[in-house]
């Protein structure tokens, strides 16, 4: 699944481009988990005046309204001028007068979908309820060891939940934790200030690192331009159970946790 960073790859990518361009037509292919919200001949003639990101989500800030769009599971766009015609997994086209902004979701787990504003409608509801921004100046470190002092679960499945802190997934959650040098497996109640202090950087740290390298490509994620990532090559233990630690060489293991892979080195990453 296309994570934060692969999200603000993406909306690198073709932000600056779509900036003030008209919208000439909405082309929708198969439905996607959610309905548009509105007629597509609607968005005729409104300008797109940003795209920013919540989250994992994209926000196409329209003079009237805003877009939301989540690529879901595999999903991907492509952001061009000539786009060639409409696949069996492309299911939503923006035709502006800068390019063709084109979704692509092969199990069609993404969304676009339409509200009048970012706090009202369905927007409201997919919005309201995620955490604070992990690379924005709202992450505070005390208030974030106070949030986690108040959950029991797992350390690594309180930031999968979004509501702490969002955008931090299976991958960035278990490189993450192996930087500040903590087991997945531990209580996030049980972590102290300066632990947690540790967690914040490391989040911080991880996240941005990846979106310089252009997110991971573990599959068949791209930018806008068609660009893979990088990340997943300097990845310390996601997806390496059984390999030596890069950093003491014990064997990396690999366990289960709430239907996900989690990864991390037994030496490095304390109870």
């Amino acid at each position: 699944m296309p994570e934060l960073p692969e999200v603000e790859v993406t909306r690198l990518s073709f932000a600056d481009r779509i900036a003030g361009a008209r919208i000439q037509e909405v082309r929708l292919g198969k439905p996607l988990r959610w309905p548009l919200g509105v007629l597509p001949q609607e968005l005729e003639g409104r300008t797109v005046q940003r795209v920013r990101r919540r989250g994992k989500y994209l926000l196409l800030d329209l003079d009237d309204g805003v877009l939301l769009l989540h690529l879901g599971m595999s999903g991907s766009v492509v952001f061009a001028e000539d786009v060639p015609e409409p696949g069996a997994h492309d299911h939503f086209d923006l035709v502006t007068t800068r390019g063709v902004l084109r979704l692509n979701d092969p199990r069609r787990f993404g969304a676009v979908v339409y509200a009048t504003r970012e706090d009202a409608g369905e927007a409201a509801k997919l919005l309201g309820s995620l955490g604070v921004e992990p690379l924005g100046d709202a992450f505070d470190e005390a208030a974030f060891h106070s949030a986690l002092r108040k959950r029991r679960a797992p350390v690594k499945q309180v930031l999968l939940a979004g509501d702490v802190v969002v955008g931090v997934g299976n991958i960035y959650a278990s490189e993450a934790l192996f930087l500040a040098g903590i087991r997945p497996t531990l209580s996030a109640s049980r972590l102290s200030r300066p632990r947690a202090r540790k967690l914040h950087a490391a989040i911080r740290d991880v996240l941005a690192r990846a979106v310089q390298k252009g997110g991971s490509t573990l599959r068949d994620f791209s930018n806008a331009n068609g660009e893979s990532g990088y990340f997943q090559l300097e990845a310390m233990v996601y997806g390496r159970a059984g390999q030596p630690c890069r950093t003491c060489g014990t064997v990396i293991r690999g366990i289960r946790q709430g239907q996900r892979a989690t990864f991390y080195c037994p030496s490095c990453q304390k109870p």
